[in-house]
């Protein structure tokens, strides 16, 4: 990377990882060279950058409170910090932007420590463990959601809020209209869950769709993405039933299949309620249960309130439930298309833009 660059801090997941790249590429636009700094795990899907621009730096993520595993963890972050430390100077960033996780910890505490514009980017609608111990030391904050600082000034007073970048594929999906659809027409649900939530899909959704009326039943075309260990019965349990369904472990095209959506069951993570609110679709979310912040449970909580989707918990997310809700929104025509309207109004498809345009500021780059 080309002194005066940006260096991001991106690892662990997609969620992490995804908005990371989009600011790459709006950055690169503008002719700012852009490295990364991840963990092992993320290193081998960071396609998005060449492979020189590619630093990797250990990484631990602390769990529990088992002694041991915190002691191991500890000693990873400390190894990763010493080199993010020796790393740093080789480099020579401008300005280092970390996307939360234990990843982001080492090169964002470096770049503090030597003296380096920092700032963070909380994807989430409330702030993750790792970003709360970076926001007092960053230079600036960047949020996905409006408002996660207002009971802390001090934090809010260098808060942006930029939204969650996102990739091209669903810019380009957030230009295709919501679909028609009439009382006899088709209705297209998809269904996918992510890494975590794939397998309750597979469990639900199938029993749910058995339970609806025929006629309903033939109307319906699904699409559901999941595990290669489920697809087998999920399929038969389609065929069972005689309805329409594309089922596989994985779709390339995501972002197209959401837009060629008329509703779409899922988890609730801040990638996902980023894009089916650029893209303009209605949704019924499931948080994810077991996250220590809770933070699905927050993100599906701002499409809620705007109108865009159902929030279900996974101890509501029944097959009786879930049916009664897609029969309950199958019979208002209406319905269904203004929730679609009311999840655009609060995507901000210029995230990346907005992003760059901070970063740049916080970096002093192209003054």
């Amino acid at each position: 990377m080309a002194e005066g660059g940006v260096l991001v801090a991106a690892g662990g997941t997609g969620g992490h990882l995804f908005p990371a790249e989009s600011l790459a590429a709006a950055l690169k636009a503008r002719g700012v060279a852009v490295g990364l700094a991840t963990d092992t795990r993320a290193a081998k899907h960071a396609t998005a950058f060449p492979p020189e621009a590619i630093h990797v730096i250990p990484s631990a993520t602390a769990q529990g409170r088992n002694p041991l595993s915190l002691a191991r963890a500890g000693s990873t972050l400390a190894f990763g910090l010493a080199k993010a430390w020796w790393t740093l100077p080789s480099v020579r960033p401008a300005v280092v932007v970390g996307f939360g996780g234990y990843p982001t910890v080492p090169p964002l505490l470096a770049a503090v420590w030597r003296g380096i514009p920092t700032v963070i980017h909380e994807q989430n609608a409330v702030m993750g463990r790792a970003n709360r111990m970076l926001a007092p030391r960053v230079r600036a904050i960047a949020t996905g959601f409006p408002g996660i600082l207002n009971s802390q000034p001090v934090l809010a007073a260098k808060a942006t809020h930029t939204g969650n970048p996102v990739r091209p594929a669903v810019l380009a999906a957030a230009g295709v209209p919501y679909p028609a659809l009439d009382a006899s027409g088709p209705l297209h649900l998809l269904v996918f869950g992510g890494s975590q939530g794939a397998r309750v899909m597979a469990d639900i959704v199938p029993p749910a769709v058995e339970r609806l009326e025929p006629r309903l039943q033939m109307r319906l075309r699904v699409t559901q993405q999941t595990r290669e260990e489920d697809l087998e019965r999920v399929r038969a349990a389609y065929a069972k039933i005689q309805v329409s369904a594309d089922v596989a472990p994985f779709f390339t095209d995501l972002p197209a299949r959401m837009a060629a959506s008329h509703l779409v069951v899922s988890r609730s993570g801040a990638s996902t309620v980023a894009e089916l609110s650029v893209i303009g679709r209605p949704g019924i979310l499931v948080p994810l249960p077991h996250a220590l912040d809770q933070d699905q449970r927050a993100n599906a909580g701002v499409l809620m309130q705007a109108g865009g989707a159902i929030r279900l918990d996974q101890s509501e997310f029944t097959p009786d439930r879930l049916a009664s809700e897609i029969a309950a929104l199958a019979a208002d025509a209406g319905r269904l298309p203004a929730m679609a309207a009311a999840a655009k109004t609060i995507g901000i498809p210029d995230a990346a833009e907005r992003l760059a345009d901070l970063v740049l500021r916080i970096g002093g780059i192209g003054k």
